[in-house]
């Protein structure tokens, strides 16, 4: 398979050198492009499908999705210092036998098969450069997009002490990413990497008063809360009542976590602290699907206006017509465009 991310490369190497394969060099162009017709978060786009956050780490990498058609792009997460990426291997092939369940302690064998897989790890941490490089880089990216086309810029705080030092450092991340003219900035709640039980966005309160702290920043600019799959409908119907006043679009799931280990029942990542990973691709897209469903019953029952994105498990142009279908105002792919460089051409060819 021809990886334009290429999960078989270190992070650095991906970074420094990529895009590689179909997106290197950044054809092809659209041929055909369609005129923008529908609406995201206040941008006219002409489809409201891109590539999620995690495999567009530099302006390369996306001006090169940009042109192959994927309309909605989000530039990796970043932070408001330098972190260096998990010890390679990050990304192994998942073994799944239909959809990944969501109760806790699942666990899955994996290999180093990528070019079969359907589902895949996702352990890479949440690496970022100091802002002295990726807001300038940010800043092209969100240049690089066309007409009917927009850059969303995700970001993390680092939490290096109490509460209230998380909330500021989120805060002036987000600020950061919107002096780059991102056309909305996304707030990661719920990086995988944390540990399920740790995940931000499962702390109502402490969300709301991120999520206020980061709208006062970054004033009329949108913002996207990145949450992950919720068990538990009525703490999702809490969360969605606490952030919607502030909050213009949800976007789930990110991962679905699993015990990841080898053949020989080995833990398969190497490092303290990653012997679960999430896991991404076909086995939680019924995870996504869901999220999208309950988001809009809640949308309804609120009178809330929030934008719904649906990720999580996107390989197919199918796939993005069922989200639609399911509630999503814009869909989202990351593991279905590493391994299918065509599939923002194939959504765009769709009948409106």
């Amino acid at each position: 398979m021809d990886w334009w991310f290429d999960p078989r490369r270190t992070y650095d190497d991906n970074v420094r050198n990529g895009p590689f394969g179909p997106f290197d060099g950044h054809p092809p162009e659209r041929d055909a492009p369609t005129t923008p017709a529908e609406r995201f978060l206040g941008h006219t786009v002409r489809r409201p499908f891109g590539i999620a956050a995690g495999p567009l780490p530099t302006a390369r990498h996306c001006a090169a999705a940009f042109s192959h058609g994927f309309d909605v792009n989000v530039y990796k997460t970043v932070r408001s210092r330098a972190m260096p990426a998990h010890p390679f291997p990050n990304t192994l092939a998942v073994r799944v036998d239909g959809d990944l369940c969501a109760e806790p302690g699942v666990t899955l064998l994996v290999d180093g098969d990528l070019d079969t897989a359907h589902s895949i790890s996702n352990s890479y941490g949440v690496p970022s450069p100091d802002p002295d490089q990726w807001q300038p880089d940010m800043a092209a990216a969100a240049a690089s997009a066309a007409n009917g086309q927009v850059l969303v810029g995700s970001c993390q705080g680092t939490r290096d002490g109490d509460d209230t030092a998380l909330i500021a450092d989120y805060a002036r991340t987000a600020q950061l990413v919107a002096e780059t003219g991102a056309g909305a900035v996304e707030l990661n709640l719920s990086c995988p990497n944390e540990g399920t039980g740790a995940l931000l966005c499962f702390d109502t309160p402490l969300v709301a008063r991120v999520a206020r702290a980061a709208k006062e920043r970054i004033g009329d600019v949108p913002l996207v809360l990145k949450i992950a799959y919720f068990r538990d409908d009525d703490a999702l119907a809490s969360l969605v009542r606490a952030v919607a006043p502030v909050a213009d679009g949800i976007a789930a799931v990110n991962t679905l976590p699993a015990l990841l280990v080898d053949a020989a029942g080995r833990q398969a990542l190497p490092g303290p602290g990653r012997e679960t990973a999430g896991v991404c691709g076909a086995s939680i897209r019924w995870a996504g699907l869901d999220m999208v469903r309950r988001l809009a019953r809640h949308r309804e029952a609120s009178d809330e206006a929030y934008t719904i994105l649906g990720v999580g498990g996107v390989l197919t142009a199918d796939d993005y017509e069922t989200y639609r279908h399911a509630g999503a105002d814009a869909v989202m792919t990351a593991t279905g465009a590493m391994r299918d460089a065509s599939l923002g051409r194939a959504v765009s060819a769709l009948a409106r």
